[in-house]
């Protein structure tokens, strides 16, 4: 829902795969038994 809202406002555009990413890592960082530590990616997720 909150992918789809800033889609339709225009904040972020996102193919599939990167808002499928997306999803993976917030289910990933909310069922974690461990303290979350954010990550800066500074590359490309495509060559």
């Amino acid at each position: 829902m909150a992918i789809k809202m800033l889609s339709e406002q225009k904040v972020i555009v996102l193919d599939e795969d990167k808002k499928a990413t997306m999803v993976n890592n917030l289910l990933v960082a909310l069922v974690s038994e461990q303290e979350v530590s954010p990550v800066i990616n500074t590359g490309s997720l495509y060559t």
